[in-house]
């Protein structure tokens, strides 16, 4: 009997664990080119704001579900890129695709 409630306790773990770490991590991605033309991307919601850093024009950055105002913060001579209403859902990333900065 100990036996059998191990196994299916192993089982249960084993599959909650399959959920849990399934790769869609809910937040904001991104690409933008050039790549070295930005340092940091910044998100708002409300009275909250988070940052991340680009990494040869990617970035990622975790984020709870809700409604965002992302901002690309160019570096010179290249203009900054505003996004409103970015939805973030829950266990979703919201990708941005590819953002062209513009000179």
């Amino acid at each position: 009997m100990k036996r059998k409630l191990l196994s299916i306790s192993m089982a249960a773990a084993f599959a909650l664990g399959l959920v849990a770490f399934s790769g869609r991590e809910t937040g904001i991605v991104g690409k933008v080119t050039p790549g070295d033309s930005v340092e940091l991307v910044w998100a708002i919601n409300g009275t909250d704001s988070l940052k991340t850093n680009v990494t040869s024009g990617a970035f990622s950055l975790p984020a709870a579900p809700g409604t965002y105002k992302v901002i690309i913060d160019a570096k010179e001579p290249y203009k900054d890129v505003t996004f409103d209403n970015v939805e973030v859902r829950d266990g979703e990333p919201t990708d941005l695709g590819e953002i062209a900065l513009q000179q």
